[in-house]
């Protein structure tokens, strides 16, 4: 991760890239002389890809969540949210219930630790480390360490498309893994529709067959198409943010949970006292 002294200019860079001004339109007269000047011209260059389309979620429903819990990882599984938390000294796993917010039971990551993403895979959870290069297992029914993967580089988000693990690492690549050795199968660029590439890939969640992505330290979720990395929709969620209201500058989006059965998005952020459930345009 980068200093906090990067990080306003880091949001901004990102903000520009994900929400591009759109060019101000000409009156119609002015383009219409414009076209008829050009029939005889060159050959134009074809137009620029359209952006992808931003979308702004809805609030169905609030539920408290802990203030002091550092969200690296989320997901739900049989009735309960499955959490994973960061910070030195403070990394854990979690099980918490919904309706209020309450920790039913943890294990801890070891001191030395910093936590981060958290998937479920065949009856275990795996919670990838920041710098530390360890993925730990631990039984799902117990909480029990099962042991644990190796891997190169920065872990970040970690997720699942029922045959491999995702895994963020800041840059703009995603990893698929194999579940049973964590080894690297392939890697995907998430970029935008005019190729421009978009970093610092966060928490991860795969929904109906697409990924989508926390983009760090900014209001934004990306919805990836896992074949191509291409983002098909930008996730405004400026106003859930807003919100929170939160002065401190660790305590930003990040945490993405999808019920697949009763069909629920759940979000919510590092620090923030409140897990959002939402609904999406063209979803309700």
């Amino acid at each position: 991760m980068i200093g906090a002294m990067n990080r306003p200019l880091l949001a901004s860079a990102l903000l520009a890239l994900l929400l591009p001004s759109c060019a101000s339109a000409e009156p119609a007269a002015t383009q219409r002389a414009s076209a008829a000047e050009t029939q005889s011209a060159a050959p134009q260059p074809a137009p620029a890809p359209a952006p992808p389309p931003v979308v702004t979620p809805r609030v169905v429903a609030r539920f408290p969540h802990d203030p002091d819990a550092f969200t690296q990882g989320l997901l739900w599984h049989d009735g309960a949210l499955y959490e994973s938390t960061g910070q030195r000294e403070h990394s854990e796993i979690r099980e918490v219930r919904l309706e209020d917010g309450h920790v039913l039971r943890s294990a801890a990551i070891p001191r030395q630790e910093f936590g981060e993403g958290l998937a479920l895979w065949q009856g275990e959870l795996i919670s990838l480390t920041w710098q530390a290069g360890v993925a730990h297992r631990w039984a799902l029914k117990d909480f029990k360490p099962k042991g644990e993967f190796h891997y190169d580089g920065e872990g970040w988000g970690l997720t699942d498309d029922g045959a491999s693990l995702i895994l963020s690492d800041g840059s703009p690549i995603l990893r698929f893994l194999d579940p049973e050795t964590f080894a690297e199968r392939s890697t995907l660029l998430v970029h935008m529709p005019d190729g421009r590439v978009i970093p610092q890939l966060n928490e991860l969640e795969y929904v109906g067959g697409n990924i989508l992505a926390n983009v760090w330290q900014t209001p934004f979720i990306l919805r990836i198409d896992p074949k191509t990395g291409l983002i098909t929709q930008v996730i405004d969620c400026r106003a859930i943010v807003g919100e929170i209201g939160a002065t401190d500058a660790n305590a930003v989006l990040n945490g993405i949970a999808w019920d697949a059965e009763g069909q629920r998005l759940f979000i919510t952020g590092k620090l923030w006292p409140t897990l959002f459930e939402v609904t999406l345009p063209g979803a309700e």
